[in-house]
């Protein structure tokens, strides 16, 4: 369960949007995002004002069904950006669904991508506050910015992504992947001063729980690390203070099954 509150959300999607504006003013809208394979600056910035226009209809109109995500997928047609203009109408996107969001209320319900949650409005004002986080990280090492986050912010992402571990996409047997449960399977992640978490992989589905100091010393995989620098080891972004001991297989199949809905 979240540990913020959503007018907190609401607040944080329009300043971490500002935040990444502020990371890409007189950049190259040209310059690859290489944490985003394919996607040049200016197309990341399109993604994120997608991303923040389609949860906006969704909440506005309570949809009960999923909305065609054009906004979202159509990041090929735009090769070619201009800042003086993507910047203002990705400021106005954040600034709508923050509104929409605070308009409906955190209980009123509204289709989500994940049958295993309850379909409130509160999931859409914490899942695009991260979205805009993990990108504006994108958009930082893009152009050599710093990026910086908010321990309690980094810790409830955290929480998001262990939580996203626990649906039945995550461990339902796949062809293709090998099988995450198992016996004595379980891992740690560690982030000092900020939190510790277990994962328990032993059972019909995964579990996780925060753990205390040394808890996770017999895990079958830990990693350790910053908390912001964990949360982007869990996106697969650049993290290099994060330091992993154990069965790195299995630490790598349970990012790539915890992130499954990164794939739609």
């Amino acid at each position: 369960m979240t540990s913020l509150d959503f007018e907190r959300y609401c607040d944080e999607i329009v300043s971490q949007t500002e935040l990444l504006t502020a990371h890409v003013r007189g950049a190259d809208m040209n310059a690859p995002v290489h944490s985003c394979p394919g996607w040049n600056l200016g197309q990341l910035l399109r993604h994120v004002g997608g991303d923040h226009r389609w949860s906006e209809k969704i909440v506005r109109t309570r949809a009960t069904a999923p909305v065609p995500g054009g906004l979202v997928d159509d990041v090929p047609a735009h090769t070619e950006e201009d800042e003086s203009s993507l910047v203002p109408w990705l400021v106005e996107g954040a600034e709508a669904l923050s509104a929409a969001l605070r308009a409906a209320g955190p209980d009123a319900q509204a289709w989500n991508p994940s049958e295993d949650r309850p379909a409130a409005v509160a999931f859409w004002a914490r899942r695009m506050t991260y979205e805009t986080v993990v990108h504006r990280a994108d958009a930082a090492h893009t152009t050599a910015a710093e990026f910086a986050l908010d321990t309690g912010l980094a810790v409830d992402a955290v929480e998001e992504w262990l939580e996203y571990s626990t649906f039945p996409e995550a461990h339902e047997p796949r062809p293709d992947l090998p099988d995450l449960l198992a016996p004595d399977r379980t891992l740690g992640f560690q982030a000092p001063g900020a939190g510790c978490w277990l994962v328990d992989l032993t059972g019909e589905r995964p579990v996780w729980r925060p753990g205390a100091d040394g808890a996770t010393a017999t895990a079958t995989a830990t990693a350790r690390g910053p908390v912001t620098d964990l949360l982007l080891y869990f996106y697969r972004r650049p993290a290099p203070a994060v330091d992993t001991q154990g069965d790195q297989d299995l630490l790598d199949l349970w990012r790539t099954r915890a992130g499954f809905w990164l794939e739609v």
